[in-house]
């Protein structure tokens, strides 16, 4: 299928990584040029390296304001036609243990930055009469996850701007969406699996079986699998989809609202 992203260039945060790193290699093995960011420069580097010509890379701190700033202003003179809005997640913790400083760190790296970044690339989309703006979220959106309170409330917060925001834009050609992923082959389940074994006092393994015995597929995504369709959504057939939420679970989720 020809997605017609070729040449188009893309924003992609938490590129070194998970998600962010997958997003980043789907694009530009069909032909995207993308702008990389994330504070692992080696990381960076190897990715730039396996896409000569089609990535480039800014290494930083995306929870750092200054940078912020800095990268905000270098977009500014790039023909971007799409964000995908990623970072990696707040640490594990009930609502008990949770003290209000972590409540305030949380809201830096869930909530703040994004919305600055996707607020300070509007007028770029705008300018061009067209954009693709997708977040990357947590299936939380849709029902709790255990020991993870931080993440089930301000990703919350996320959902209700993007949604608010594809009004506002619907007519401009800018569509706003989230995907909310389960449990995926990530660093970030990782975390969970070693919160669940320390809670527990059970090993890494039998966590990690007890969290794939419950989802119904019986195992847990594979990022490239999900990383397909990001792309799709960044890509101009998604003309007609925004201000949606695609939970992908494999099947955990049992509400049936959508």
């Amino acid at each position: 299928m020809d997605l017609q992203i070729t040449k188009h260039q893309f924003l992609v945060t938490g590129a070194s990584d998970g998600f962010g790193r997958q997003v980043a290699e789907v694009l530009a093995s069909e032909g995207a040029r993308v702008v990389a960011v994330a504070r692992n420069e080696e990381k960076l580097k190897e990715l730039s390296d396996r896409f000569p010509g089609l990535i480039e890379t800014i290494p930083g701190d995306l929870f750092d304001d200054e940078f912020l700033n800095e990268l905000i202003a270098k977009c500014q003179d790039k023909h971007l036609q799409g964000v995908f809005v990623n970072a990696g997640g707040p640490p594990p913790m009930g609502f008990q243990e949770s003290e209000i400083t972590d409540w305030d760190k949380a809201y830096k790296t869930v909530v703040r930055w994004k919305i600055k970044l996707v607020k300070g690339l509007l007028p770029v989309f705008k300018s061009n009469d067209y954009g693709r703006i997708l977040f990357l979220e947590s299936a939380s959106l849709r029902q709790p996850v255990a020991d993870l309170v931080l993440s089930n409330s301000l990703r919350l917060a996320i959902a209700g701007a993007a949604k608010t925001l594809s009004l506002e834009v619907a007519d401009e050609g800018i569509t706003v969406n989230i995907l909310a992923p389960g449990f995926h082959e990530t660093n970030a389940v990782k975390r969970i699996i070693n919160k669940k074994s320390e809670t527990q006092n059970i090993s890494k393994q039998k966590a990690k079986e007890q969290i794939t015995s419950g989802i119904p597929v019986g195992f847990a995504g594979n990022p490239a699998n999900l990383a397909s369709l990001a792309t799709w959504l960044l890509s101009p057939l998604s003309e007609f989809v925004t201000g949606q939420t695609y939970v992908i679970d494999g099947g955990n989720s049992r509400s049936t609202s959508i």
